[in-house]
């Protein structure tokens, strides 16, 4: 038997990826309820190469009528409607901040810590929600496990190079909008972005907070922490660039255990989801580009830090929209079936 599945958001640019993702991993579903505001309700929006499906209205929507609910609405859209699926028996997966780091609220990414899945369940004090993490956070934790599981992740630096998408369709839109006026001399006029976008570089995602970092930044320090390890000491600096798709990120890590290059290269080539692309070549490496469309987390540039004893450095590129939201999401929803996990136990 199937399941019911529910995608909220289903117009935004995550959530018609989640339907992709449902479509192309053959998830094993019987019925698909595209949702989304009211005013979106009629639409039509592609599920696989060759099925389109109507969008319904979300505010009219039976959340009892469906057994999982991926949510890619925002936060406001979370907390309105995701506990009422839960209340329901619906598993949600949200993708969303609303609940990442409440304590009954089980934060997932499946090739780190699939483990922690069953707190979602009211049997276990949970309330049937579970929290996918930030975009850049997702692909991080991917690349961390096996060197924290081998040698004892200690402290991390990551500097961030984000993709407009992680800001949704308008912030693309906003991109290639000013891309094209500045080629034939329209006014820039910023509107998603505090600053131009196009052919420049924004050190700034999501609000300051009062100790000078952004919230996206002690998003990653934090989930990190309640993923991985709460030991682990980590700082980020976020930096929004001119990509639509694919987060890049450069990474500093310190370890308790010592590391060979070709040690951490082996770990890595053989960790779930990662592809190592290391070459000291023209092109022996992965950049955004390359990583759009892909479900992989891909390392390259592995090389060892002289300024510090136990110290590695390497590159992690991941489409921000597959990995780092749909994907990670529909993997969670798998694991809820191979589980057998049910919110109406």
């Amino acid at each position: 038997m199937g399941y019911r599945v529910a995608v909220v958001g289903a117009t935004g640019a995550v959530g018609r990826e989640m339907l992709q993702t449902l479509a192309e991993r053959r998830f094993p579903a019987d019925k698909i309820y595209p949702l989304a505001s009211s005013k979106s309700a009629g639409r039509e929006v592609s599920y696989g190469d060759e099925q389109t499906l109507s969008v319904e209205s979300l505010d009219k929507f039976d959340p009892s009528t469906a057994d999982i609910a991926l949510f890619s609405a925002g936060g406001d859209t979370a907390k309105a409607y995701a506990p009422k699926f839960g209340a329901a028996g619906c598993i949600v997966i949200d993708n969303s901040s609303a609940f990442r780091m409440d304590d009954d609220v089980p934060l997932i990414v499946p090739e780190v810590n699939a483990d922690a899945v069953d707190a979602c369940l009211t049997k276990n004090n949970g309330r049937n929600i579970i929290a996918n993490p930030n975009c850049s956070t997702a692909q991080l934790v991917v690349a961390l496990k096996p060197l924290h599981d081998e040698f004892g992740v200690r402290r991390v630096v990551v500097s961030t190079y984000q993709a407009v998408s992680g800001a949704g369709k308008p912030a693309m839109d906003e991109l290639f909008n000013q891309t094209r006026g500045i080629y034939v001399h329209d006014a820039v006029q910023p509107e998603i972005f505090t600053k131009q976008i196009a052919f420049n570089a924004i050190p700034h995602i999501d609000v300051f907070l009062d100790d000078g970092f952004t919230k996206e930044e002690w998003k990653m320090t934090a989930e990190t922490k309640k993923i991985l390890d709460p030991s682990i000491e980590l700082v980020a600096h976020c930096v929004r660039i001119p990509v639509f798709v694919g987060h890049s990120e450069a990474v500093f890590i310190e370890t308790d255990k010592p590391m060979t290059e070709a040690g951490v290269r082996r770990l890595l080539a053989d960790a779930e989801g990662v592809i190592v692309v290391d070459h000291r070549a023209n092109e022996g490496y992965v950049t955004p580009h390359e990583a759009a469309g892909e479900d992989a987390v891909y390392i390259s540039r592995i090389r060892k830090d002289p300024t510090v004893p136990n110290g590695m450095v390497f590159w992690c590129v991941a489409d921000n929209l597959r990995k780092g939201a749909a994907l990670n999401s529909v993997q969670i929803a798998e694991l809820v079936v191979a589980r057998g996990l049910s919110g109406r136990g």
